[in-house]
């Protein structure tokens, strides 16, 4: 949004924020999420640059297609075990968890 209708809105009495503003998540619970969001596309990604079904990898973790395709879509009922298991199985290691990162989410101060 650029600066001008930001403070159009700001003036008119609105308050302008993000997710993690409306749902008052703290910057830990921020960079969590994001983690997880950059987890999943990783191992999208580490799946399809193998070749790699959806299915073969459910067979391979002892898992079924549709809990890969939520693990892919970073699904809350997924959990972090089974995300940081099936980057490893791809082939990953834990030197390339520094290189799971993702631009910054700009937050604006929240007001006191």
């Amino acid at each position: 949004m650029n600066k001008h209708k930001f403070k159009r809105l700001e003036a008119a009495g609105w308050k302008v924020g993000d997710a993690a503003d409306f749902l008052q998540l703290s910057d830990e619970e921020v960079e969590f999420i994001e983690f997880k969001l950059a987890l999943a596309n990783k191992v999208k990604e580490l799946r399809k640059k193998k070749g790699l079904t959806q299915v073969e990898v459910a067979r391979a973790m002892g898992s079924s297609q549709s809990r890969i395709a939520k693990l892919e879509a970073a699904d809350s009922s997924v959990s972090t075990d089974l995300m940081l298991k099936s980057f490893f199985l791809l082939g990953a290691t834990r030197d390339d968890i520094p290189g799971l990162r993702t631009p910054k989410t700009r937050r604006h101060k929240k007001t006191a």
